[in-house]
Parts: structure tokens; C-alpha cells; sequence
């Protein structure tokens, strides 16, 4: 039992370890978790307004073509862009921390200056003299570079988060597996402390609660319940078939006696070894006439055994007493009066044995 509990202390403190970095651990893929999410938000804005200066691009160049001068949208182009590179306009939008991003970006930024002095020279000269649509062209491939850059990257941060996600799945598993193997453990040890606890309170020989689980019961300073009686039992000759027919044949006697003890008093009750040859019961909740009853039950018991060929007949020695609704009194004032009741009888057996 010791080993045994050396060894929960020892896995209890390895548990307890383990669970510490599996928390701590926890706590860090959480905090990487929330860094990825915060990185992934506005990822979609980004892209979106990268898209816009795609198409917008696209509009601004047919309208030129067209002989439809649109200062307002080459503004509008130039905001985004500006907001995309710096993230200090009006749009709100966030720095994907991406190099090829960045770079997609700085080169559409500075195509989208040569793209400018193209759409002015249309404005000067007519588009069919300048290579306008050739540029636009360009353009729109190194913008669709750009959105696809701003995906990748939004992409490889959702991956992030699922592996991330994942890994705290696992480490929740673990810690909840290893809570279930200290929970297991614990009540093994309960189990085996109850165990260990139930021995020491036994009777070894006669598996009734022993002389300590008869002290605890008499220690109880409290007032017993009304109709509350204590029983004390000597067996009257264990000493001569100890010393005729040996010590073995002796315990076979306790043993026999125990049982005959334990058979008539009820269940509910409590039934102990006191000492060598003594054993007593407390019953609750009883009447005189219980109490006289069980005797006689255990006195035919007896009889009946002794007359069914046992070679080392049963003889006792008995007192009880009984709390009542006039006195208050303890297990311990109620044993009393029943030992010194059986002191009595036990002397009238002797005398008689004279006689």
C-alpha cells in the first residue's frame, strides 16, 4: 500500500507537470490563433479593392479611348493605390505583411504612373498614336498578379489558422485524457484508502469490526437517541479449550460465536470484537422486548448448535442495557452498565458451576 501510494504521488506529480505544459502551450497556439485572425481580417477588403483597381483601370482606359475624360476616377485609382501601399487613406485597409505582395504592388504602382502619362498623351494626340490598349493590357495582368499575391497570402494565413486550430484540439485531447487518468487514479486510491481504512477498523479473525471500531463508537460523546441499547457478550470457556485443545481450536470457537452474533442481531446493528473472548452490539431503535427476543434467538442458536455434534460447545456470558426517555446518556455510560451486568451474570455461571 505504501509503494502503491508513493507511486500516485509520484504520476500525480508527472501529471501535474505535463498538464502545466499542455496549458501553457494552450495558451500560446490561443495567442498565435488571435495574431492570425487579426492578420486575416481586412485580407478580404484588400483584395477586394485590389480587384476594383483591376476593373477600374480597365473603364478608365475604354473612356479615354472613347474621348471620355474621367478625372474623378483616375483620383480614385490613385486613392486606392496610395492606401494600398501606406494604408493612409480613406479606405481602411490593412498591410498585408507579404514581400510578393508588396512587390506585385510597387510594380502596379509604378506601371500605373506610366499608364497616366499614356492616358495624357491619348488626350493630346488620340489614342490610335499612343499604346494605350498594349499598356492596359500589362496592367491588367500585373494587377491580377497583385490580387493573386493578396489571395495566396490569405490562404497561407487561414492554413495557419487550421493547423493552429488543429494543434489545440489535440492539446485540449490530451489534457482531458490526462484529467480522466488522474480522475481514475484518484478514486483508485480512494478505493484502496477505504480498503486500508475498512482493515484497520476489522477484525481479522472474525471479519467484525474490531476493539478500535468499537473505541470510535465509544468515543462518541453525544447522547444516544432514545431506545438505544448496548450488549457486552464474554464467551465463558475459551480459556479451557485453549488450553486443552490448543489455541487453533480456540479461534474456530471466536469464529463460531461471531457468526452466531452476527446471524440474530440485525443487520442494521452494530456488531464488534471487543477483546479476546468479548464482543459487543449496540441496537437502535429497539424495545426491551427486541432485546429479549434476540437473546432467546441466540440462546436457541446456540443450543441448536452445541446439540448438532459440535465438539467445542458455546457458552456466554451476557448484559445489556437500554437508554430510556428519562436519562440522557453515551454508548460509552450504556456499555458500561451492560458489562457490569454481565460481570454479574458471568459470576452467577461460575457459582453455578460449583454447585
Amino acid at each position: 500500500m505504501e509503494k502503491e501510494e508513493q507511486s500516485y504521488k509520484k504520476s500525480k506529480n508527472i501529471v501535474g507537470i505535463i498538464q502545466s505544459c499542455l496549458i501553457l502551450i494552450l495558451i500560446v497556439l490561443i495567442i498565435f490563433i488571435m495574431v492570425n485572425i487579426s492578420r486575416l481580417q481586412g485580407t478580404a477588403r484588400v483584395i477586394n479593392y485590389a480587384g476594383l483597381v483591376r476593373g477600374a483601370t480597365q473603364r478608365e482606359v475604354k473612356l479615354e479611348i472613347t474621348e471620355n475624360q474621367n478625372d474623378e476616377l483616375i483620383k480614385y485609382l490613385d486613392d486606392i493605390l496610395n492606401d494600398l501601399k501606406y494604408q493612409n487613406g480613406q479606405y481602411n485597409l490593412v498591410d498585408l505583411q507579404d514581400k510578393e505582395y508588396h512587390d506585385k504592388l510597387q510594380i502596379l504602382s509604378d506601371y500605373w504612373e506610366e499608364l497616366k502619362k499614356e492616358i495624357k498623351a491619348v488626350r493630346e494626340v488620340g489614342y490610335q498614336n499612343t499604346d494605350i490598349v498594349n499598356m492596359s493590357e500589362i496592367y491588367f495582368k500585373m494587377a491580377d498578379e497583385t490580387v493573386s499575391a493578396a489571395e495566396n497570402y490569405s490562404e497561407r494565413i487561414a492554413v495557419k489558422i487550421r493547423t493552429l486550430e488543429l494543434l489545440s484540439v489535440l492539446d485540449m485531447l490530451c489534457l482531458v485524457i490526462l484529467i480522466v487518468i488522474q480522475t481514475l487514479a484518484a478514486m483508485k486510491m480512494s478505493v484502496l484508502n477505504k480498503l486500508l481504512e475498512q482493515r484497520a477498523y476489522t477484525d481479522a479473525h472474525t471479519g467484525l469490526p474490531n476493539k478500535d471500531a468499537c473505541e470510535v463508537l465509544l468515543n462518541n460523546k453525544e447522547t444516544v437517541a432514545k431506545h438505544t441499547a448496548c450488549m457486552m457478550f464474554d464467551l465463558n470457556n475459551l480459556k479451557i479449550i485453549n488450553d486443552t485443545k490448543g489455541h487453533s481450536k480456540g479461534d474456530q470457537l471466536i469464529l463460531n460465536f461471531a457468526r452466531l452474533l452476527r446471524n440474530v442481531i440485525p443487520q442494521k446493528d452494530f456488531v464488534g470484537r471487543y477483546g479476546g473472548d468479548e464482543f459487543m452490539a449496540v441496537i437502535y431503535n429497539t424495545s426491551k422486548t427486541e432485546i429479549e427476543d434476540i437473546l432467546k434467538q441466540l440462546s436457541r442458536e446456540k443450543d441448536r448448535l452445541n446439540s448438532s455434534g459440535n465438539n467445542m460447545p458455546i457458552d456466554y456470558a451476557c448484559g445489556w442495557a437500554i437508554s430510556d426517555a428519562d436519562s440522557e446518556c453515551t454508548i460509552q455510560m450504556l456499555l458500561d452498565k451492560a458489562d457490569y451486568y454481565m460481570y454479574e451474570n458471568k459470576q452467577a455461571y461460575k457459582k453455578s458451576k460449583k454447585s
